[in-house]
């Protein structure tokens, strides 16, 4: 039952994002600036997991440090991808990538009952 919700899920997750992708270029989007839009997207969803994270004290200094550094290094990696006006799609993978990795980092960071001491 789980692997057939899973994967309804997921059937249904696509269908969304190739409607919203279709949307996209039906208005004038090129791909490469809907993957651009995608990766911010998702970077502001990261860093507010990691700002939630410091704000209720599940995050250590030292786990923020290095989950920002993580963030910005894959921003970093998103510049030089557009650098040249064109996200690739070896590039836009090596960008999904990285994002997926820091989110399971940052997930692993929140939940590995170490916190920050309340004041």
């Amino acid at each position: 039952m789980l692997n057939r919700t899973h994967f309804l899920r997921s059937v249904v997750a696509v269908g969304l994002m190739a409607l919203g992708a279709t949307a996209a270029l039906a208005q004038g989007l090129t791909a490469g600036a809907l993957q651009a839009e995608r990766v911010d997207n998702r970077q502001d969803r990261q860093e507010a997991r990691i700002e939630q994270g410091v704000a209720s004290g599940e995050l250590t200094r030292r786990e923020t440090a290095r989950l920002d550094a993580r963030e910005a290094r894959i921003t970093r990696m998103e510049h030089r991808a557009e650098a040249d006006g064109k996200v690739t799609g070896r590039e836009a993978v090596r960008l999904e990538r990285a994002q997926d990795k820091a989110s399971r980092r940052i997930a692993l960071q929140k939940h590995d009952r170490q916190h920050r001491p309340m004041p």
